[in-house]
């Protein structure tokens, strides 16, 4: 009975783990890659071309602070063995920067504000995601982690596909928005940062009720922190141990970053180079959640069974091929069928590459690996959008910009082969 009470228990915190990843989601969907993305470029910056060129650079600055921070943390975080505080300040620090932006009026004056909140609170987000995914090896059974990791995922672009949902016919759409709020002020706009955060505040709360999180070894912030800023330089030694793990973190550092890139500027790409305008962007969205939430549900299985290298070598295969295929095509149509193909990859790329890491990181240095996995997804994070940014501006052309993603993902693929199969 009591086995039975314990499994019961461990499942109920596994869903309740996933459930974050449906809170979390409406961050990078409302604000990152569609709503707010788009209401900056289009409404708030001087020019679509200016405005996409700042937002890259404000995500670069965003992401060298990543780099830098998420290995501190995840040592801090193996010294205590808790996770769930971690999640939790980072969390609410992402939330009161989403919450910011409903005071950033359609005024190229608010521009600076706009990016500086943006940047903090996608800073928050992601440290909030190092110490989250560093939960899930303690919580399922090795051979389940990656079902658990591709379920997570898939729940979290349903998250985003509801939040999406209300934003467009609640908000956008509609005559009369919702709360009274008016379009001529850009209220029903500005109101996806409020959104997103009351989303992300509200179904957080079960992961903090119903998840277990490790035992805390007690060892007081004095000697943890210190402790933490000492041994990054001891975990980049650590990992000449490890071999297997450079070369899957050296591969995820470029395919991670031209993951990240695209969800900066896919809804800026579809607007500026496609001009569609906001309702289709937000329609765009919802479709791209749908196949990338139905992605990641399908290949959640292919991970278990043929291995985490198998699902993010073909995964990231699909994304160069797709992706070339939307760079070439001139009709909106045709934009949209590649795209939707390559959505359905999208999911598998990222769930698999945590359940690889959660495969791979010794018990005892999961949060430790964990930021450095953080790292390597914001190690070039700066040089991605940096570049999307600096060839938009210097060739006056979207198209030629987004060209440079393709490049990532070829050096990540070519570094994905020096991984051996962990089968």
């Amino acid at each position: 009975m009591m086995i039975f009470w314990s499994a019961e228990k461990k499942t109920k915190g596994l869903i309740c783990w996933c459930l974050f990843d449906w809170a979390n989601s409406a961050f990078p969907t409302i604000i990152i890659t569609f709503v707010f993305a788009a209401y900056f470029t289009q409404g708030v910056a001087v020019n679509e071309i200016k405005g996409t060129s700042q937002w890259g650079y404000a995500m670069g600055l965003s992401g060298v602070a990543i780099a830098i921070c998420g290995p501190i943390f995840g040592k801090i975080a193996d010294r205590t063995q808790k996770r769930k505080p971690w999640v939790a300040i980072f969390t609410l620090i992402a939330i009161i920067g989403a919450f910011l932006l409903w005071w950033v009026k359609p005024d190229e004056q608010f521009a600076l504000r706009a990016l500086i909140c943006v940047a903090i609170a996608n800073f928050a987000f992601e440290m909030s995601m190092v110490f989250y995914n560093s939960m899930l090896p303690g919580l399922a059974p090795i051979q389940q982690v990656g079902r658990w990791s591709g379920w997570g995922w898939g729940l979290g672009y349903a998250g985003g596909l509801f939040c999406l949902v209300i934003v467009l016919f609640g908000f956008v759409q509609a005559e009369t928005p919702w709360l009274g709020l008016e379009k001529n002020a850009a209220e029903h706009l500005r109101a996806a940062g409020p959104i997103a955060a009351l989303w992300m505040a509200v179904f957080a709360v079960p992961l903090f009720l119903f998840t277990p999180d490790s035992e805390d070894k007690r060892l007081s912030s004095r000697t943890t922190v210190p402790s933490g800023l000492r041994t990054v330089l001891l975990s980049l030694r650590i990992l000449r141990e490890h071999k297997e793990i450079v070369w899957f973190l050296a591969a995820r550092m470029f395919y991670t970053d031209g993951l990240n890139t695209l969800f900066a500027f896919g809804g800026i790409y579809a607007a500026g180079t496609f001009s569609m305008t906001l309702e289709e962007v937000i329609i765009f969205g919802i479709a791209m959640n749908c196949f990338a939430g139905l992605g990641a549900f399908m290949f959640a299985w292919v991970d278990d069974k043929r291995g985490s290298r198998f699902t993010i070598v073909y995964s990231v295969l699909a994304l160069i091929i797709f992706g070339t295929a939307i760079l070439v095509v001139q009709s909106k149509t045709m934009f949209l069928v590649f795209a939707l193909l390559l959505a359905i990859f999208i999911g598998p790329a990222q769930s698999a590459s945590r359940s690889m890491m959660a495969r791979l990181a010794p018990a005892d240095l999961r949060g430790e690996f964990f930021g450095l996995y953080a790292l390597s997804g914001k190690a070039t994070a700066f040089l991605g959008p940096a570049i999307v940014g600096l060839v938009t501006d210097v060739f006056q052309s979207q198209r030629i910009g987004m060209a440079t993603i393709i490049g990532l993902f070829a050096i990540g693929i070519i570094l994905l082969f020096k991984v051996p199969d962990q089968r």
